[in-house]
């Protein structure tokens, strides 16, 4: 059974996530206990007992996704499931990676650690702002913030053809949002994030992400993955390390993305993390692409069986 698998990304976490296949999968227990002893902590006990402040600093949210997804996706590849096309969204993009047979479970689960902590002391070295924009397109955004004169502002992650996020500089970021308003957003709401991420000041963080990046191999993928900054099925394993550390002072261009998959016809795609994010920029980005949950065990194996 051929499937396209994409994954969300920071901010689809959420306490007790992938507890029904710790208890019900014999192999995700074991991908779970092995996620504690490579990062030497109690991960597991964040992910189903939180607290929910614990699990959502950056530096505990990036690999306890990792963890959840890279389970979906064993068990998914256990069932029969053959990945068609991969994709994910920011830190989803590991999670796709690991998919296609690119990165390893334990190179993928150490990098999104380092990720997440470069992330988080970058956004302490240099404090920024997001906010999501709705009800404008992204070509008006980028026209309205570029009249921002008081810091850094830019387009961070075009999510669907009426929601953007912009992230920069914590003044420019509030000056951009009253002037959006101004020209008829219909809201522009401030982000509970810890940094600028996909702006230039994660300049820092993406320097010593390509540091922990330049020991893992890359292996040739099983199948395409869209990259968030090329928006392009892409398949050189050199280039794919190369996006990963652009991708961090890059757009995330899911938009863009989802276009490109539309185009590549797949047959089915699941949503292959926890929550509903990406179903519901899927029908806004392209509303003929088939996607479903596949977020738990049962969702799994109805699939699964189905096809």
């Amino acid at each position: 059974m051929k499937i396209t698998l994409l994954f969300p990304g920071q901010g689809s976490q959420s306490v007790g996530m992938g507890r029904d296949f710790y208890e019900q999968v014999p192999a995700a227990r074991a991908r779970f206990e092995e996620a504690d002893r490579v990062l030497g902590q109690d991960l597991s006990r964040v992910i189903f007992e939180g607290p929910v402040e614990e699990l959502t600093e950056t530096q505990n949210t990036q690999p306890a996704l990792f963890a959840v997804e890279a389970v979906i996706t064993d068990l998914l590849l256990d069932s029969g499931a053959v990945p068609e096309y991969a994709a994910g969204h920011s830190l989803g993009e590991y999670s796709a990676l690991y998919a296609a047979g690119v990165i390893s479970f334990e190179d993928g689960l150490r990098t999104v650690a380092a990720r997440g902590a470069a992330m988080a002391e970058t956004g302490k070295g240099s404090p920024g702002a997001m906010a999501a924009v709705m009800g404008m397109g992204r070509d008006e955004i980028a026209s309205v913030i570029s009249l921002v004169k008081s810091g850094i502002v830019v387009s961070a992650n075009e999510n669907s053809p009426e929601q953007t996020v912009i992230s920069g500089e914590v003044g420019a970021v509030n000056d951009a949002c009253a002037l959006l308003k101004e020209a008829g957003a219909k809201r522009a709401i401030l982000l509970p994030v810890s940094g600028a991420f996909h702006s230039p000041l994660m300049q820092p963080a993406a320097e010593k992400l390509a540091a922990a990046l330049e020991p893992v191999k890359f292996a040739k993928p099983r199948c395409p993955v869209i990259a968030n900054v090329t928006a392009k099925a892409e398949t050189d394993p050199s280039l794919m390390k190369e996006l990963l550390v652009k991708q961090l002072t890059s757009p995330v261009r899911w938009v863009d993305s989802m276009k490109a998959l539309s185009a590549l016809s797949p047959s089915v795609c699941a949503e292959a993390g926890p929550g509903a994010v990406l179903r519901g920029l899927v029908k806004k980005c392209a509303p003929e692409i088939n996607i479903v949950a596949c977020g738990g065990v049962n969702n799994i194996y109805s699939i699964v069986g189905e096809r």
